[in-house]
């Protein structure tokens, strides 16, 4: 799921970049590339066994939020404004980019567990 949110980022990216929109479409779309290649690093790296100060699954269901509230607006406004082609390819995969992020949440919201143990925090039976 991390590669296709990357790719339908970029992809909307290069709509926006294509089409000359505003800047706050194309860095909204450079911003969720770059964020979640990075997090996408930080599990394939398992970089986040050893930062354990922060609970990343949680902290990736905020980014996964955050982003969708952001692609709500900016896209719907790309959408109805509607500069050229372009502009409107980019909306619809910036919406596009929105569903995955919502499926992105909540896949990650019913693996954690926040009543549940943890691992090496729990007590010993």
């Amino acid at each position: 799921l991390s590669l296709s949110l990357q790719l339908v980022a970029f992809v909307t990216f290069l709509c926006f970049v294509a089409s000359r929109a505003h800047g706050a479409y194309t860095a909204l779309a450079v911003m969720e590339v770059v964020i979640t290649a990075l997090f996408f690093l930080l599990y394939l790296l398992k970089l986040d066994r050893r930062m354990s100060w922060l609970f990343w699954p949680l902290a990736d269901i905020f980014n996964s939020v955050i982003a969708a509230l952001f692609l709500l607006v900016v896209c719907l406004f790309a959408i109805i404004i509607k500069t050229n082609n372009g502009t409107l390819a980019g909306g619809v995969f910036g919406l596009v980019l929105l569903v995955l992020c919502v499926v992105d949440a909540v896949l990650l919201f019913q693996k954690i567990s926040l009543d549940g143990p943890r691992g090496r925090n729990t007590p010993a039976k």
